[in-house]
């Protein structure tokens, strides 16, 4: 019988005194390798790392906020001050318009006064005096009243003096009559009354404020 050739062993063992050869870490050998935990130093910085960025992404924040608020209180102050001008405007508007409109009530005005007596009854002087009630009434509505004079002590808020007339027939200062009719826009002075005022010297003044 042959005998078989002597051949090297593939994987030879270790002989006494020789350490088997170490092998290639595999992947979870290195994950749990890397999942170590931290020397307290390293903590430690880690923490001081953590705790910058936390400062400055506040510090950030506290930033924004405030544009933010700026942002807002400006926009806020703007459409405020756009309503009020916006307002103005209207109101403005509305003053001039008003303003036309009176000017065609004092051609109303000077038409009736100026109309005989004869043509009263007459049907087209019954129109005009109907066009002007419904003017009246309009003006009324938007808050238009007339400004009460004749009779009234002057008052240079609602009234401008045109005239001053001597006479005695009247107290000082008195208005006496009313060339152009004065309005109120609610609860200001939309166009004063133009009056004429009786001055009168017997009722004159002394600087001590005694007649």
């Amino acid at each position: 019988m042959n005998e078989r050739p002597d051949r090297p062993d593939r994987h030879p063992r270790p002989t006494d005194g020789h350490a088997r050869p170490a092998h290639p870490r595999t992947r979870a050998e290195e994950r749990i390798e890397g999942l170590r935990a931290p020397s307290t130093p390293e903590l430690l910085a880690q923490v001081e790392a953590l705790r910058a960025e936390l400062a400055a992404a506040q510090q950030e924040a506290g930033e924004h906020r405030a544009g933010w608020q700026r942002a807002a209180a400006d926009f806020a102050n703007y459409k405020r001050r756009a309503e009020q001008e916006r307002e103005a405007m209207l109101g403005l508007a509305n003053e001039i318009l008003l303003l036309k409109v009176l000017a065609l009530a004092d051609d109303f005005d000077r038409a009736i006064a100026a109309m005989p007596p004869e043509l009263d009854r007459l049907g087209w002087i019954e129109g005009i005096v109907a066009i002007d009630r419904k003017l009246r009434q309009l003006l009324e509505s938007e808050g238009v009243t007339a400004i009460e004079a004749i009779g009234k002590p002057f008052d240079p808020r609602e009234h401008e003096a045109v005239l001053h007339e001597e006479t005695s027939d009247a107290p000082d200062e008195t208005v006496i009559g009313e060339l152009q009719r004065g309005y109120r826009l609610r609860d200001r002075v939309l166009r004063p009354a133009l009056v004429s005022v009786a001055k009168n010297p017997g009722q004159a003044t002394t600087p001590g404020g005694k007649d």
